[in-house]
């Protein structure tokens, strides 16, 4: 295992690369093959990368985007960024022209590498004529890239860079773009000297159970969210291990059953799906007569970790959004309890952390060490101060002086702490509304009270303006088998049982089953999968009115 104390990430591969040459590091699927490169080959390619770069005059210090879904060229490139010593600004790969465009003009990118995308016809026409691009090769199932250098070019052309440049903890590492769930992206800058302040102090816990050289990651959430990068990139070259991507939609199943992942991170909607495949197959109640039995839990437990491709797993964690504590429960009635983490982009992911064996019902865990938090009296909100929260937001001092206030960054989350410092989040600042009554709801504390429905996918509170909040609910696939009459009953139960524990002012006073589901793609939900609360006011706020004033508990959009 490298030194704890080496300093930058690329340090730490220059260290696998040398010391473990022949072991694999990367491998990418094509139907049932897998493709798979050792440390030394990946860096070979990153070094004929670099040479390419500074062939076409790249300056040191120059900001580098990707736009690609996970694969073993994302990887490359970022090392090969690092060895430039220069500054990778990646993006998420389904944005459209125009919101491509706004990030390459706030990111001051220079050159772009693009690879695995869909939508490439629409997107293209967002990147400047005169920005420097590289495509990755093609994939079967995505779109071809027709501009740019070829990736293959470059490995044929050029010769590797021979020496291994460090950077310093003052450089920047990178910069990361939020998701936008509040309008214009705010880019996230973080140094390597932040990078080794928070690896600094996470690193004694080893929350993930990483061991060294003997840790199987399964890269799937998009790479250039903060979360994805810690927890799958930088985990890896800490510790070493072997990436392993998913293809597609299609294949995730069966690609995660092939690597058999000792780590995987998930946000809740992940673990959501899983669990809906299960009932897919199983009713709830059936599994849960079984499970009760002695003689065939351990089996049934077995045949269904199996089957998700979790049998392997050391420790599995859900992050960027809260997990109901129903969901947990059932995560760990069937052998594979859920650890629990939490932090956000500006804070490098990293806050809190709350293992899978601790007992504290609604609880996101305790604060790292290094970290001091306050509860602001005003708004409720949660306040931390870290020697790794980021530099600020790139070229918006304004933003940054309204996130970073007096050496705390304001995280937007409402929340308290108890006596024994554990975290309990509340809901969103900005995500609170009033009613017409003068009333303040909190949506996220109602959603979760929907969470042991299993009908029910995904839910939004709203309201704004109107007299009684509402919920607006996609079906999941269970719900969405059951006839009008069933589904109906099921909602109308837990939407009686939810409205007995509130105020009258909080009681919600109807549920809307919408027409459509919710996705990245209709940008309702973030590349993360978060509810954008402007866009559900966006499109549905028109209606609620006329919805609000049915007679009809339950209504189904038109």
């Amino acid at each position: 295992m490298p030194d704890k104390e080496a300093a930058t990430l690329i340090e730490l591969f220059y260290k696998w690369e040398k010391d473990t040459p022949d072991d694999v590091y990367l491998r990418q699927p094509f139907g049932d093959q897998w493709e798979e490169y050792s440390w030394a080959e990946v860096g070979q390619m990153a070094r004929k990368v670099v040479s390419y770069l500074k062939a076409n005059d790249v300056k040191k210090g120059s900001h580098i985007g990707i736009i690609s879904k996970n694969c073993r060229e994302w990887i490359i490139a970022d090392l090969a960024i690092m060895m430039a010593e220069c500054i990778s600004v990646p993006f998420y790969a389904n944005l459209d022209a125009a919101k491509l465009n706004q990030v390459l003009q706030l990111g001051d990118v220079e050159v772009l590498f693009v690879g695995k995308v869909e939508g490439w016809a629409n997107m293209k026409e967002g990147i400047p004529e005169d920005l420097h691009v590289i495509r990755f090769p093609d994939y079967p199932g995505y779109d071809k890239i027709d501009r740019g250098q070829k990736w293959s070019n470059i490995q044929s052309d050029y010769l590797p860079l021979e020496n291994s440049p460090i950077p310093s903890f003052d450089d920047l590492w990178t910069i990361v773009f939020t998701s936008g769930t509040t309008g214009v992206p705010k880019g996230v800058m973080i140094s390597y000297g932040l990078l080794k302040n928070v690896t600094d102090s996470t690193v004694r816990y080893n929350n993930l159970q990483n061991k060294p050289r003997d840790n199987r990651y399964y890269s799937y959430l998009p790479m250039n969210h903060i979360a994805e990068r810690m927890v799958v990139e930088a985990n890896s070259l800490f510790w070493g291990g072997t990436i392993a991507f998913s293809e597609n939609i299609e294949s995730f199943a069966r690609n995660l059953r092939d690597v058999k992942p000792t780590v995987f991170f998930g946000v809740p909607r992940i673990y959501t799906l899983f669990q809906q495949g299960v009932f897919a197959k199983i009713k709830p109640s059936s599994l849960n007569l079984m499970l009760q039995i002695p003689l065939l839990k351990g089996l049934i437990q077995k045949k269904i970790q199996k089957e998700l491709g979790l049998d392997q797993t050391r420790v599995r964690v859900v992050g960027a959004a809260p997990m109901s504590i129903s969901d947990k429960n059932w995560w760990r009635k069937i052998g594979l309890p859920i650890s629990e983490g939490y932090g956000m982009t500006e804070n490098l992911g990293v806050a809190t952390f709350l293992p899978a064996n601790e007992d504290r019902p609604g609880s996101i865990g305790k604060f790292y060490d290094g970290t001091k938090a306050r509860i602001d009296p005003e708004t409720e909100e949660l306040c931390i101060q870290c020697n790794w929260a980021m530099l600020g937001y790139y070229k918006d001092p304004e933003r940054s002086l309204e996130t970073i206030k007096d050496g705390w960054l304001h995280t937007g989350d409402k929340g308290r702490i108890d006596k024994d410092g554990f975290v309990y989040l509340t809901g969103r600042v900005k995500d609170t509304f009033k009613t017409s009554k003068g009333k303040f709801i909190v949506p996220s504390p109602l959603e979760w009270e929907f969470s042991h429905n299993q009908d029910i996918d995904q839910i939004c509170i709203a309201g704004r303006g109107l007299t009684q909040p509402m919920a607006l609910v996609v079906p999941s696939e269970l719900g969405r088998k059951k006839d009008k009459e069933a589904l109906n009953k099921s909602l109308l139960r837990t939407l009686e049982k939810v409205n007995l524990k509130q105020p009258n002012y909080q009681k919600i006073s109807h549920l809307v089953v919408v027409k459509d589901q919710w996705s990245p793609n209709n940008e309702i939900l973030t590349p993360t999968l978060k509810v954008k609360r402007t866009k559900i006011d966006e499109l549905y706020l028109d209606k609620m009115q006329t919805w609000s004033d049915s007679s009809h508990l339950i209504i189904w959009e038109a």
